[in-house]
């Protein structure tokens, strides 16, 4: 294994369970932890954007340019995201089945879509 690998692995693992802790602590109301998770959170995502700049360093990429396809990719991504982890959070948390399985297979939809728009049809 690289080194690169190996420490993008690293970092996005812990980057991902600090993300992952943090929308937990924020969003079950019974833990009480709403401020302490977004702070997690924001703890979580700024180690996952800190792990792709050192990955990309590391491999000699060129930076991630902002263009509107790579602000579009982002947005979907995050929608996507978003809309599987409040169908989630409806089906498990809220009892609401129905509503929560419709909502997260459109967030489903929503990240494969993600794969023709980014690598494009051929």
């Amino acid at each position: 294994m690289k080194k690169s690998t190996f420490t993008a692995m690293s970092l996005g693992t812990i980057g991902g369970i600090l993300f992952a802790l943090g929308m937990c602590m924020a969003l079950i109301p019974e833990w009480n932890a709403f401020r302490p998770g977004v702070i997690m959170g924001a703890a979580g995502a700024v180690v996952l954007l800190i792990m792709a700049g050192v990955w990309r360093k590391m491999e000699n990429k060129a930076p991630i340019r902002l263009s509107g396809k790579t602000v579009g990719a982002v947005l979907i991504g995050v929608i996507g995201a978003l809309l599987l982890g409040v169908g989630m959070c409806l089906t498990m948390v809220w009892s609401n089945l129905v509503l929560g399985i419709v909502i997260g297979i459109i967030g489903i939809i929503a990240l494969l879509c993600l794969i023709p728009f980014v690598k494009g049809l051929k």
